[in-house]
């Protein structure tokens, strides 16, 4: 059974461009570079030929990933699915305050291959995003991370 990847619209667009690119842009590329290496001679000692093969490698790996991604995937849509608005769920922004100090953070709960906390956006799977998923506003939740432990509260939902 492959995994279901939890993508946003958005997400699923960004690598499909992305495979386009290296299927239409770097293969040809890459492919290139390996004639331009093969005619200078002694397969052996040439750098740029291995380098040229290591890309090639990196390339169709990247393709295959991409495939599986998007043959298995599935879309985060918070405009159409009958959820709870008041829930915090994949796709939903959440306002959220450190009880520990104060602090307020807001981040979107996203699948694992979309997280990126400089943007704001959090894994599902995070110890952060485990703890506030399903969380309702006001909700006092813990979170638990490797080596401690700390609460949030859930200030808004959207």
């Amino acid at each position: 059974m492959n995994k279901k990847y939890s993508l946003t619209q958005e997400g699923l667009k960004k690598y499909q461009e992305e495979l386009q690119n290296l299927k239409d842009v770097e293969r040809v590329k890459n492919i290139q570079d390996l004639k331009d290496a093969r005619a200078q001679g002694d397969l052996s000692e040439n750098a740029d030929y291995d380098a040229a093969r290591n890309r090639q490698a990196e390339i169709e790996g990247r393709i295959r990933e991409l495939e599986n991604i998007i043959k298995n995937h599935v879309i985060i849509d918070v405009e159409n699915r009958k959820v709870d608005d008041n829930v915090s769920n994949l796709g939903k922004t959440v306002k959220i305050r450190y009880l520990d100090d104060d602090d307020e953070l807001e981040v979107t709960i996203v699948g694992s291959l979309e997280s990126n906390p400089v943007e704001g956006k959090i894994s599902n799977e995070s110890p952060l995003g485990l703890a506030i998923l399903s969380a309702k506003v006001n909700d006092v939740v813990e979170v638990k991370t490797e080596n401690d432990s700390f609460k949030v509260k859930i200030l808004n939902i959207k």
